[in-house]
Order: structure tokens, then sequence, then C-alpha cells
């Protein structure tokens, strides 16, 4: 079981651990490179990384106004609950018809994204075009143990096909292992694929499976390495997202970057709870219920997660 800790302790953890990644990622006496360097990687015509090198990461590009930074990171401007939620469908028996009604129901409800595998990416793009609504897909899902170059042409592939956010799950094995470079790496070639396309990059960490010095660790490297979000959970690794988990992931990245709850938000209130807790978007299959919870109207039923 996970260890619980006192606010002092949290304090003193996330601020011990703070250095001690950042003194593991020091290659040369400096800090972890940041910045990309386009002769160590091989590129392809029009100029996005086929293959990324280790501890190099691209630095975050101007996205304009697809991308808002705020106190709490990346939030929508409409701050009705429906801005907050990547309106989900993950299943791996789902069918053309049930994503072209995630895409409806996105569009109707003006949810940031639907968040699908990347087989439908492109039925999302055409479906959603002309829309308010993203179209997010995930990427080394859901165990999070390919190697980062494949990840990484994972990607690419996906935003070819029309993706504008990237959901990826971390190596949490290299974490496990204390590898913290072999877990930079894996971050930060997908965040370089993502940032030179100009689309966001989330981190998944599946929080059920790490302790609270290891969920530290893992914010903090996803910071270093460059993403655009922190995301608790698959919803297919035996748990979801808790307040505390957002709590702590958001006391970890600061006013950085965003903070995902997803996995087993399923109402009003719940929705309402990971806001409060730091979180800037929500991934949840309950999107339409959580909605109309908001608006006073009744739903049919409500989702089941994941």
């Amino acid at each position: 079981m996970a260890k619980q800790l006192t606010s002092t302790q949290l304090d003193k953890l996330v601020n011990e651990i703070t250095q001690q990644v950042m003194s593991r990622l020091k290659t040369d006496g400096t800090a972890a490179p940041t910045a990309h360097d386009p002769n160590c990687c091989a590129h392809d015509d029009d100029g996005r990384c086929v293959k990324h090198c280790s501890d190099r990461v691209q630095t975050v590009i101007n996205s304009g106004a697809g991308r808002i930074t705020s106190s709490l990171g990346y939030i929508p401007r409409d701050l009705s609950v429906a801005r907050f939620i990547d309106h989900t469908l993950l299943k791996p028996d789902a069918s053309a018809e049930e994503v072209a009604q995630l895409c409806r129901e996105a569009r109707e409800y003006h949810f940031a994204s639907v968040c699908i595998n990347s087989a439908y990416v492109p039925l999302c793009r055409d479906l959603l075009k002309g829309s308010d609504v993203a179209v997010c897909t995930v990427v080394g899902f859901p165990l999070g143990a390919s190697p980062p170059e494949v990840k990484a042409y994972e990607a690419q592939l996906a935003i070819q096909n029309g993706a504008n956010e990237i959901d990826m799950v971390m190596n949490i094995g290299a974490l496990k292992s204390r590898d913290l470079k072999a877990l930079h790496r894996d971050i930060a070639t997908v965040v370089a694929t993502c940032h030179a396309n100009n689309v966001i990059c989330k981190v998944i960490l599946e929080t059920s499976k790490l302790d609270d010095e290891e969920k530290v660790i893992a914010s903090q490297i996803c910071k270093i390495a460059g993403a655009d979000f922190v995301k608790t959970s698959t919803g297919f690794g035996g748990g979801g997202a808790t307040v505390g988990d957002v709590a702590l992931m958001r006391k970890v990245v600061g006013a950085d970057i965003g903070v995902k709850a997803s996995g087993g938000v399923r109402t009003l209130d719940d929705a309402q709870a990971m806001v409060k807790a730091g979180a800037t978007r929500i991934g949840a299959s309950a999107g339409v219920a959580i909605v109309k919870a908001e608006r006073g109207e009744k739903a049919a039923t409500t989702g089941k997660g994941y």
C-alpha cells in the first residue's frame, strides 16, 4: 500500500526529490538539457524527427490560440465543466458507430476533445472538422512499455492523421528501476515529436501503481522533459484519479503545466473536486451526464470511467 505523508513531510519530499532528480539527470555539471540539437537526429523531408537522441528535448513552441496558459496550466476560456472534459472512449471493442456518437456528443456539448484509440483518429478528424473539439489519442497505451522510438512514430502517425493532442503512457518500469535518464528520454522523445508539430503532449503516470515518492519523481521528470500535462491514469491499470493524487501532482509541477484527472470521474461532484484539487482537464466517458448535472438536467445514464 502506498505510504501516506503529512503535508510537512510531503513538502520536504518534493523539495528533496526535485534536487535528486535534477542531480541524476546532469551529465556534465549542467542542468539536464532542454534545447533540441537539429544535428543529433535524423529528420524526414518536412523536418519532423524520425529518430530522437537521448537527453534532448525540443523547447515548448508558441502554439497560438489552441493552447491557453494560466496560473493553473492550460485551462479553457469558458469555465463550464464541458470545456475541461476529454470525452473518452478507449475500450478495445469500440465500434465506428460508437465513436461517431462520441463525436456527435462532443460537438453538441462542446467538450475539449474526444479521446479515442489511434485507429479512429481519421474518422474523428472528419467528423469534428470545423468544430471547437480537438482530437486526442493515446500512445504506448495502456502499458507504456514500448521503446521511445516506437511511441514517437505512433505519435507522429496519429498527428499526420489528424490528432491535435497526444496522451502517452510513460515507461513505468524505468521509474520503478530508478533509471531516470531512460524515463526522461521516454517522455522527451514523444514531447519533441508533438511540439515539432504544434501538438499538446500529456503524460500518463498510472498513479495507482506508484507510491507518493514515485509520483513526485514522475511528475518532476515530466516537467523537465517539457510535457504540457501530467495525467493520472489510463483507466486500465487497476485504479483511477483521486483528489489526493491530483493535488500532489499540482504541487510538484506548480503553475507551469496542466494536470489531467482520468479514470473513475463519473459525476459532477467528482469533476468539481478534481478541478478544485488542481486539475485543468478531466478524462471521462460520463461527460454527457456530468454536463447535464451542471445544467440541472436529468441524465438517462452515467458512464463508467474509461
